[in-house]
C-alpha cells in the first residue's frame, strides 16, 4: 500500500470513528499532497514526492510547536504536537544520534574533506546515505563539529 493510500484509509477511519481532531490533520495532508500532485502534472506523484511533502508538513509543526512555546500558547502546542505525531507516523524510523555520526566520518573519509569547505559534499553525501532517515538540521551540526 502507497503512502497515499494509506493516508486516505487512516481519513475513512477517523471519519468512521467520528475523530475530528485526527480528520482535520489527516486531510490537512492529504490536501498538501493533492497540491504537490497538482504541482508535478503531467507526471505521477511517486511515494518520495509524497514523503518530501510529509516532511515538510512535519517541519512546519515542529517550527509551529517552538513559536507556540515562545509565545506562552500550550492549548496551540499542544495541538500542533498532536498533529506532528500523526504526520510522523508516515515517515521512515529516523536515525539515531550515533547512526548518523557513523554515516558522516564515512562520508568524510569517501569525499577526503578536510575543512569545512568541503561540508557541502559531505552533506550531499549523508544525505544520500540517510534518505530522509535523518534530521537535518542533526546531520548538519554533525557535520560541522566533525570538520571543524
Amino acid at each position: 500500500m502507497s503512502l497515499k493510500e494509506q493516508i486516505q484509509a487512516d481519513v475513512k477511519s477517523a471519519m468512521k470513528e467520528r475523530d475530528s481532531e485526527r480528520l482535520t490533520a489527516l486531510r490537512s495532508l492529504q490536501s498538501s499532497i493533492k497540491n504537490k500532485e497538482i504541482e508535478s502534472r503531467p507526471n505521477e506523484i511517486t511515494d518520495n514526492d509524497i514523503l518530501d511533502v510529509i516532511k515538510k508538513t512535519a517541519k512546519k509543526h515542529k517550527d509551529s510547536i517552538d513559536q507556540f512555546k515562545a509565545a506562552g500558547r500550550e492549548d496551540l502546542v499542544e495541538k500542533e504536537s498532536f498533529e506532528l505525531s500523526l504526520i510522523e507516523k508516515y515517515l521512515p524510523a529516523q536515525m539515531g544520534e550515533a547512526e548518523v555520526k557513523a554515516i558522516v566520518v564515512k562520508a568524510i573519509e569517501t569525499v577526503g574533506a578536510t575543512s569545512m569547505k568541503e561540508m557541502g559534499a559531505v552533506m550531499k553525501e549523508v544525505m544520500a546515505q540517510t534518505q530522509g532517515a535523518a534530521d537535518n538540521k542533526l546531520i548538519s551540526q554533525i557535520v560541522r563539529d566533525s570538520l571543524s
